[in-house]
């Protein structure tokens, strides 16, 4: 028991920082994006369809994950180390010196894949670990997922003549790094169950309980909002810049916007502890509609602080309800099932991102419409509190 206790307290401090190392790979090409486009000569729309490519290769890793449920057969400690080593192998594949378009997004869409193993599957490992402050914990976990997604910004915007391949393997070797973390000190959980055979029958049970399916779809409206606006505040900053003739470190700020997600979500664990994982879930989501809602007038205020301010309170509040929507899901299915319920939301929830950064990237293009493009970002939190509200 002791030998137990021991293990548990180093277990979450090792899964938060091992989840931070593999979940850098998200954005790598992101931050790096301009140098891609000028090195391959490839098309300035390429932001959109590299973030797609990686979201489009997690939804088809979380559908090949939840169809096998292979997180709650064999040990998820083992798979995330498997898939943090071939996420690191296809990042890598970035730097081939004669990719193409199709080939950089082909590399994106198998690193997209392998996180499908890493970030449900380090809440898995969570749930196997924390029955009890399930919140909290996964609170810190997506946490780390922020600071993981946000971090090759800041490794860009350091002005010390780093090549851009460097960005690449920093985010390669912390990715080797997280999943050896993982595999060699942390076991299966105390309160993992293992399920004792294949089983694709789980995907549609886990949706008929009420409460399941009031908690999935409060996160899939979310998700609407979520890796669009990631995915495009680098954009919003140049066209603030563009607009107002202004010069800003793009990357730094960036990664501050995004990063300021992290304390959000930490804080919105001890919320929820004291005032209730739904509500909390509620007015995060509130919040987040709101600025899309009131986005167009920043763009029209020509004070910079006030709209990277703006930008800040934006980048907390639209992922402050993530770690609890994945609490709600866990609470409400069956313990053996935890694994693959995570799973199957994550993969209809990163669907709809692809078709919310589509539309974004389409509506952009008209300079006159794009300050309001935005506004349409609104249409996820409003339907998740639809259905919030109905239980």
């Amino acid at each position: 028991m002791k030998n137990q206790t021991t293990i548990s307290k180093w277990v979450l401090p090792i899964i938060i920082f091992s989840q931070f190392c593999c979940t850098s790979l998200w954005f790598a090409g992101n931050a790096v994006v301009n140098d891609l486009i000028a090195f391959f000569n490839i098309s300035p729309e390429s932001l959109g369809y590299m973030s797609s490519s990686v979201q489009f290769g997690f939804i088809i890793g979380t559908f090949v994950f939840a169809i096998l449920t292979l997180s709650d057969r064999f040990s998820p400690s083992r798979v995330f180390f498997i898939c943090a080593i071939f996420g690191a192998v296809f990042n890598l594949g970035i730097l081939y010196s004669s990719n193409t378009i199709f080939t950089l997004l082909v590399f994106r869409f198998l690193t997209g894949f392998s996180l499908a193993g890493i970030y449900p599957v380090g809440m898995k490992i969570a749930a196997d670990y924390f029955e009890k402050g399930l919140g909290k914990s996964l609170s810190f976990l997506i946490a780390a997922l922020v600071l993981g997604t946000a971090f090759p910004y800041l490794i860009q915007s350091f002005e010390f003549n780093l090549k851009w391949q460097s960005v690449i393997w920093a985010t390669s070797a912390l990715a080797l790094l997280g999943g050896f973390l993982i595999v060699i000190f942390v076991p299966n959980g105390p309160y993992q169950r293992r399920a004792a055979k294949f089983d694709i029958s789980k995907i549609l049970k886990v949706f008929k309980n009420s409460n399941f399916r009031s908690a999935a779809f409060g996160y899939f409206g979310h998700m609407w909002e979520l890796y669009a606006f990631w995915t495009f505040v680098p954009i919003l900053l140049m066209m603030h810049q563009k607009l107002h003739n202004v010069a800003l470190n793009i990357p730094l700020i960036s990664f501050i916007i995004i990063a300021s997600g992290t304390l959000s979500c930490i804080i919105g664990g001890f919320i929820a502890h004291k005032f209730g994982v739904k509500k909390t879930a509620v007015w995060a989501l509130t919040l987040s509609g709101l600025c899309c809602v009131v986005s167009p007038l920043f763009f029209m205020i020509g004070s910079t602080p006030i709209f990277i301010m703006f930008l800040i309170i934006w980048g907390m509040v639209v992922i402050a309800d993530s770690p609890l929507f994945s609490t709600m899901v866990a609470q409400n299915c069956e313990v053996q099932s935890i694994g693959t319920a995570l799973t199957i939301v994550n993969c209809i929830g990163f669907s709809l991102t692809i078709i919310s950064i589509q539309l974004l990237n389409y509506l952009i293009t008209d300079i006159a419409f794009a300050p309001y493009a935005f506004v349409v970002l609104a249409l996820g939190p409003i339907i998740g509190l639809i259905y919030l509200k109905r239980t």
